[in-house]
Order: C-alpha cells, then structure tokens, then sequence
C-alpha cells in the first residue's frame, strides 16, 4: 500500500469521526492543541501523521489507539509478534526499534521500570492511587483495544486488586504494575507503537515474578 494511501485511509477515518462528533477540524485543534492546518494536512493525505498527533486524536475522539495506527500505516503487528515472556529478548528488540526508528532518543532498560514500579507501589498505597487504578484502569483499556497478551494479566491483577484479594505487599505490587499501565507517559511513551506497550508487558512480567517469590 502506497504511503498516500495510507495516509488518506487515515484521513478518511478521521472526517468520519469528526462528522459522527459533530466536530469541525477547528474544534479538533482547540482541544488537541494540533494546528488546524496540520490537521487539514492530515486528514487530505498531504501530511503523514506523528504517533504523538494519532494519540490526542485517539484521545479527544475517544477510540482505542491502535485504530488510528492501524489506519496510519504503522505495523502496530510486531507488537504480537515479540515474545512478553522473555524480558531479555524483549528488551533487545526494544532498543533495536528505537535505535532504528528514531521515534525516541532515550534508551530503555529494566532499570528503568524497576525504578518507575517502586515509585508506584508508594503511590498505590494513597488513597489518590486507589482512586486512580479503580476509576481509570477501564478507560484505559478501551483506549489502548486489546494489544499485547499481558492484557487478560492486567484484568485478573486488577480484579484482585478491586476485591482486596492478596496480602498487602501482593496488593502494592499489583497496584504498581496497574498505575504503570494507566499513566500515558511511562518508560517509553505508550504512543510510541509497537513498543509503547511493551515496557507496560515487562512491566506486568516483573510484578509476576516478584508476585512468584511472595507466595514461595
């Protein structure tokens, strides 16, 4: 498929969206802060759209991510492709993408979401972090679709969590791998596909282990 086509696929899409919404590409811009001729440039297939642009879209018109990336042309696939289960060779093909991509200058490491998950199991036990995990996690859900196997792990952590089902420590850890899922902007920014998800599946594999090790 040529990049044109691409493009006016995703264009297509978003007239569709904005006439279902009532909504002008002015108004668009006022609430994604995006200009209004760039949005234009977007939607006639003249401008290709930036990951960060398909997320304020996906954002303001309230439809998974992965929709308008799919229409973008982006091979959100690989996303399913790379194995969640090994976190090494996970974390290889992390920073291959983003090293050959040039979508992101920063280099990942498990460090890095170990240090985010601490942080977050702090927050969790607030009640501003109960409140975020209980009243986000499904508006996230329907944001992000169903990418990334480590979502049916996320929705059973979240059930335990909801019941209170685990010890304390069990509960702040699964809190941590829930808030690290539900903010946008983690250890690689979620718009970045098709790794934006995967630090979020290390994430959860982390928890499980260290979850492993409680109940041993």
């Amino acid at each position: 498929m040529s990049e044109e086509s691409k493009n006016n696929n995703l264009g297509l899409m978003l007239k569709e969206l904005l006439k279902n919404r009532s909504l002008s590409m002015r108004k668009l811009s006022q609430l994604t802060d995006i200009d209004t001729a760039t949005i234009s440039r977007i939607i006639n297939g003249k401008r290709k759209a930036n990951p960060e642009h398909l997320q304020k879209f996906a954002e303001c018109l309230k439809v998974p991510m992965s929709d308008l990336f799919i229409a973008a042309g982006y091979p959100i696939e690989q996303n399913q492709e790379m194995d969640q289960s090994d976190i090494h060779t996970s974390i290889d093909s992390i920073q291959n993408f983003l090293e050959s991509s040039n979508l992101y200058d920063k280099t990942f490491s498990i460090v890095s979401v170990e240090q985010e998950l601490a942080k977050y199991k702090q927050y969790t036990q607030t009640e501003e972090g109960k409140e975020t995990i209980l009243n986000k996690f499904e508006e996230k859900l329907q944001k992000v679709g169903s990418i990334g196997p480590f979502i049916s792990n996320l929705k059973e952590m979240y059930e335990k969590f909801r019941l209170n089902k685990g010890t304390a420590v069990e509960l702040a850890l699964i809190g941590s791998a829930l808030i690290y899922f539900i903010l946008p902007v983690d250890v690689i920014p979620d718009y970045i596909f098709p790794v934006g998800y995967l630090d979020d599946a290390i994430a959860v594999k982390l928890v499980l282990n260290l979850l492993t090790r409680t109940d041993a």
